[in-house]
């Protein structure tokens, strides 16, 4: 029970709130974050001071990476082993960092994503650059810390002789931030930095005429300036990194696609994989062969193109369907006074300017104090041996070293620090040309104490330390640029030309709604009327139409369902096709395809005319239909239906400039034309406008779109089994929502009601009734009557009841029709 007093009764919220705060804190100060002063993560400073104070620098030889990574690991970074080789490696690739910082012998990886060779088979040292980072890191320049078990010293900042945050870049993921600074050219980047300590108030846009853009390890031509710039202002933007390419002629009249650099942190093998992916699944025709070509003398990928293919058009397809081409996300995140910051380009390089001043402040002090030092040593050197012979004696008369020293402190003014000195003097220091050597060393002190002093005091002479630093980093490791910037970003537009292999094809529709294409030697090995289709279907489309072409198709409900005709199911004559359902999800169970519409392109010159069973009307452009991005499964509203019972009865596809009439007719025999242009032209969201005034029981059973002059034959079928033909210009034009005229005769024993109104030009129709009999009726046999006349009957409703069904008969042909 004396235990109790321990017990802290927390919540899980605060236990799990702290805690992973705690956590949190740690790996982003301490694991995956870079430090915008040397541009390091903890683990990539430990490596490098650890094989620094190992001795493994560039000027010595090579030594096992396991022996440094078990020396990383027992003194400063108590962590994994594999953690240690994995970001070692990782520092010692030339396609991931612009500057190596470690210099590997053996297999470090490849940009295949092959993995590395064990540490017990790799050697590494420090590369030159690296000791660039680690210069006078012994003159006090930056604060060291104890390591986990407080046995030695670690440096918590790096004295870093270049910015090396943008020249190698960072990425990494921690804690609710995430980082990715590209690598630039250090050339440039000093320049900047150079510029930025002359003029400390410049503008991003002075900063980029040095600093253009980043300069990638792996080259490749990097797209959108402006993108760079917003970048390099906020520390978030997005741009485009191409890989460099070239189309070349090959014999036999064939090209290929040469391609030299990719983009940074591209796998190369899994990028050739799926450019071959794309050859293998015929996504697009043309590619004859995919080979990866890259060898010691540097990256080469070839794509060999089939005769006549479109190189560009190939070209453009697999950049946006590829990782030949990616969208670079900027997102500079960094650790800047102890917090992580997003930071732009100029907030880089001021808190660079400002480490090395404190850097090159902390070493003066140093070299100053230590010269200082010298200095006192070689007056009382020079001292004594102007009286050399006192010295001696004093020397020579005294009990021990003890007491020589006391001595000469007490009988000739020394301090304790010279005194130190001489009594440790060695006899041939007593020569006469030792003391020649004293004037010119102390000579040589009293010139660097004044100008360390000077450093110290004025900061003109502090900058302009740093600048010649810079400039001979600069001039000792020069680096062409390898990264091409270009200005604009390229929209890519595919054309269908280049993925579609262009071929005449028949294309069928029936009214169940079964589509599908089938080859002319499909069609030619089959007899027309062994279409596949359902019993109790019937065709509503079938012309010859190229793969290249569109099709709308418009539904009772008022939806349209885009296909270009290269994606319909390529099926043999007799098979049944594809049903629409199959991939547009969202249609009722008793919608059927009304309307068939092919095109080549959407003219703006063209309306759509709608008319519905409940009395609505409306022309909408065709250029309203442009594909949109969910085609394949979502339709788009063509006509907004008022309610359930409402459907769309007809679709016209009109030219803006004929003079057209609409015609209507209702169930009770009301028929109505006015001029199209009193239809408004609406968006396809709309409902449209009331085509017709019908009495409550009444609709409309179809309506057409007619000459305004001339003659327009129209069929109407009675529910009676009457069939009339008659002129819709015998209707007088009258205006739009009227009421209209009637155009049979009505009776006052069983009256006729209209079933069907369509086309009387070269029509067969076909008329069943309820006991399942059916006729066909050519409608161009048929006599002209007029507008009272009932008709004749056509089929016999006292045998076979009231009329069931009326249907157009299409008969499949291949017509070279001209597509709208």
């Amino acid at each position: 029970m004396e235990h109790k007093n321990n017990i802290q009764e927390l919540t899980l919220e605060e236990v799990m709130g702290d805690r992973f705060g705690r956590y949190s804190k740690y790996i982003i100060q301490e694991r995956a974050l870079p430090d915008i002063r040397d541009g390091l993560k903890p683990v990539q400073r430990r490596i490098l001071f650890a094989m620094n104070q190992d001795g493994n620098t560039y000027d010595k030889g090579f030594r096992k990476s396991a022996k440094s990574v078990g020396n990383i690991m027992g003194n400063f970074h108590p962590h994994g082993d594999s953690s240690i080789y994995e970001a070692m490696v990782r520092m010692s690739q030339d396609w991931k960092l612009r500057q190596v910082l470690i210099e590997m012998h053996g297999n470090n990886g490849s940009m295949d994503g092959d993995p590395p060779a064990a540490m017990r088979y790799t050697e590494a040292r420090l590369s030159e650059l690296s000791g660039e980072l680690l210069k006078d890191i012994e003159k006090d320049t930056v604060e060291l810390v104890w390591n986990f078990d407080d046995t030695e010293k670690e440096p918590t900042v790096l004295p870093a002789k270049y910015p090396n945050l943008l020249v190698n870049g960072s990425t990494g993921i921690s804690a609710g931030y995430a980082t990715e600074i590209p690598t630039h050219n250090l050339g440039e980047i000093i320049d900047g930095t150079i510029y930025l300590i002359d003029h400390p108030k410049a503008t991003l846009d002075q900063l980029m005429t040095f600093i253009p853009g980043p300069d990638f390890p792996t080259g490749g031509i990097l797209q959108g300036k402006e993108e760079i710039r917003k970048a390099y202002e906020t520390g978030r933007g997005k741009v485009i990194l191409r890989s460099k390419t070239k189309i070349e002629d090959i014999k036999g009249g064939k090209q290929q696609i040469v391609i030299n650099e990719i983009p940074y942190e591209v796998n190369k093998a899994n990028l050739v994989k799926k450019m071959d992916e794309i050859r293998l699944n015929k996504r697009i025709d043309g590619i004859a062969e995919v080979r990866d070509e890259t060898d010691r003398t540097g990256l080469q990928i070839v794509v060999e193109l089939k005769k006549e293919a479109n190189a560009q058009g190939i070209l453009h397809y697999l950049f946006k369907n590829t990782e030949l081409q990616i969208n670079y996300n900027f997102n500079m995140v960094a650790i800047d006074e102890m917090r992580p910051q997003q930071v732009g380009l100029k907030r880089i390089l001021e808190s660079y300017v400002k480490h090395r001043r404190e850097v090159i402040e902390k070493r003066s002090r140093f070299e100053l104090q230590k010269a200082q030092r010298r200095q006192h040593i070689v007056d009382g050197l020079m001292k004594a041996l102007s009286i050399l012979d006192e010295v001696i004696a004093t020397i020579r008369g005294s009990k021990d070293k003890k007491d020589a020293k006391n001595n000469l402190v007490v009988q000739h003014g020394f301090t304790e620090e010279q005194s130190e000195a001489i009594v440790n003097l060695q006899l041939y220091r007593l020569t006469n040309t030792d003391i020649t050597q004293l004037q010119a060393e102390a000579k040589e002190l009293a010139e660097t104490i004044a100008h360390l002093t000077m450093i110290l005091n004025q900061e003109a002479e502090l900058l302009k330390v740093i600048k010649k630093e810079l400039k001979e980093i600069k001039k000792k490791y020069p680096s062409a640029r390898m990264t091409e910037i270009e200005t604009e970003i390229e929209e890519i537009k595919i054309e269908t030309q280049v993925l579609v292999a262009q071929e005449d094809v028949v294309v069928t529709v029936t009214k169940d709604g079964y589509v599908k294409r089938s080859s002319l030697r499909s069609y030619g090995a089959s007899k027309p009327e062994e279409v596949g289709m359902k019993e109790g279907d019937a065709l509503l489309y079938s012309q010859q139409l190229n793969t290249l072409d569109h099709l709308l198709l418009v539904t009772s409900k008022g939806n349209v369902i885009y296909r270009p005709v290269h994606e319909l199911a390529d099926l043999k004559w007799k098979d049944l096709g594809e049903h629409i359902s199959q991939n547009v999800l969202t249609l009722a169970q008793d919608e059927m395809i009304i309307g068939v519409f092919p095109y080549k392109v959407l003219d703006p010159m063209k309306n759509f005319v709608l008319i519905s069973k409940q009395g609505m009307i409306k022309q909408t452009r065709m250029t309203e239909f442009d594909p949109w991005r969910t085609y394949k499964t979502r339709p788009l509203t063509m006509m907004k239906l008022k309610d359930e019972a409402d459907e769309l009865l007809n679709v016209f596809l009109v030219d803006q400039n004929d003079p057209m009439d609409i015609f209507l007719v209702s169930h009770r025999a009301f028929a109505l034309r006015y001029p199209l242009t009193e239809v408004p032209v609406v968006g396809p969201k709309a409902a449209g406008v009331k085509a017709m005034n019908l009495k409550d029981d009444d609709f409309v059973v179809n309506g057409l779109v007619v000459y305004s002059e001339g003659d327009t034959p129209v069929v109407i079928i009675t529910q009676r089994g009457a069939a009339k033909r008659m002129l819709a210009q015998e209707i007088t034009q009258l205006g739009r929502a009227k009421r209209g005229l009637m155009v049979l005769r009505e009776l006052k024993k069983n009256p006729h009601r209209v079933v069907y109104m369509g086309s009387g030009e070269n029509n067969l129709l076909q008329i069943t009734d309820q006991k399942g009999q059916t006729v066909e009726l050519d409608t161009e046999h048929m006599p002209i009557n007029d507008r009272t006349s009932n008709g004749s009957f056509v089929i016999d409703e006292k045998t076979g009841g009231q009329v069931y069904d009326v249907r157009r008969v299409i008969r499949p042909a291949i017509v070279e029709n001209t597509v709208l």
